[in-house]
């Protein structure tokens, strides 16, 4: 009987080293002159920077979800590793803490050093926009998991903020104002039920450009989520927050409710925004009801921060300096028992 090898079962160790090598310059961009590291060592080592008087290190964890169909539809990977970090650094920085480093997971049914390394090029430079150091990571070859191509990424962050910094809602008051930071458009989430509505029931391809789109539907569905961390980072050192929500999976619904006191709702005004094209085509399709748009999608508003009502105006003017378009959308009202978290008006 002939003798087995890893290699003739799925697993190409040498693809693997050669991957490694690849992306030793790319990790080495995020590296700030402070930090060092043995790239390709078992573990990664950080130093608790200086300054902080009581300092408390915050860490979250996410991947990108089925928008990696797309991606792989496109055959274009350069562009998803900075959504994963994006989803991971946008819920950090809600407790006003900021980055610090960043460990992904790539789990394929066959490492290619190339599209593998496409992907972290993303990854790294989704690193560079938050300021944080892409500390290691891990790349698991699994032929009899994934099957086709298939492959799924997740990540890590790890950040760090002054315990009197930390931003938890719990200042929220009656008549504080509700500011939106306007998207990139998707972000990263409500992709399974974009492709059945686009793909499957309305039979676009990837390369159409439907109304009201300015570009193709694949480009489209493939922009980064956007990063918040420099703009948040430099409105807190500014302004008194009281509560930051990223509009992520469940959308203005489920999301806002998470930094309100028991004794709060927010009333968020829907026609306060300008709805970007992809929403617009997504709307005029007439097969999705409102609800679900607002529980699925971010639907323009990717970020929302709450400020007592006298300090809004400065806040949003303070946005429009740092190039991010921002909306008063609402305001908290006191919460009656039966009343909901979130209430929507025209």
């Amino acid at each position: 009987m002939p003798k087995l090898s890893y290699k003739e079962s799925g697993v190409d160790i040498e693809e693997g080293n050669k991957f490694i090598e690849a992306i030793k310059p790319i990790i080495r961009t995020t590296f700030t002159k402070d930090f060092k590291s043995n790239i390709g060592s078992f573990s990664g080592l950080f130093p608790i920077p200086k300054g902080y008087k009581e300092p408390y290190l915050v860490s979250a964890t996410d991947g990108v979800g089925t928008k990696l169909k797309i991606a792989k539809m496109m055959n274009r990977l350069d562009t998803i590793g900075i959504d994963l970090v994006a989803m991971n650094v946008n819920d950090l920085i809600t407790c006003g803490a900021r980055p610090l480093f960043f460990l992904d997971y790539i789990a394929t049914s066959k490492i290619s050093s190339y599209k593998t390394s496409e992907i972290v090029k993303g990854i790294a430079e989704g690193c560079r926009q938050s300021g944080c150091v892409l500390l290691g990571g891990e790349t698991a070859e699994m032929p009899g998991l994934y099957k086709n191509d298939d492959f799924d990424i997740a990540g890590f962050v790890v950040g760090i903020v002054d315990k009197n910094n930390i931003i938890d809602g719990t200042e929220i008051i009656d008549g504080d104002h509700i500011i939106g930071l306007q998207s990139s458009g998707l972000h990263s989430n409500g992709y399974s039920l974009i492709r059945n509505l686009l793909f499957k029931k309305l039979k676009f391809k990837p390369g159409d450009k439907p109304k009201p789109l300015r570009t193709s539907l694949g480009k489209e569905l493939l922009k980064p989520t956007k990063i918040y961390v420099n703009v948040i980072n430099q409105i807190i050192k500014k302004h008194h927050v009281k509560g930051i929500a990223h509009i992520t999976g469940g959308g203005l619904v489920d999301n806002i409710p998470r930094i309100l006191p028991d004794k709060c709702k927010a009333v968020i005004n829907t026609s306060s925004w300008s709805k970007l094209p992809i929403y617009r085509l997504i709307e005029n399709t007439g097969l999705i009801d409102k609800h679900e748009l607002l529980r699925t999608f971010n639907c323009g508003i990717g970020m929302v921060i709450i400020v007592d009502k006298n300090k809004s105006e400065k806040l949003i003017n303070s946005l429009r300096l740092l190039n991010q378009n921002s909306y008063l959308v609402g305001e908290i009202h006191a919460r009656r028992p039966n009343d909901k978290k979130v209430e929507f008006i025209n």
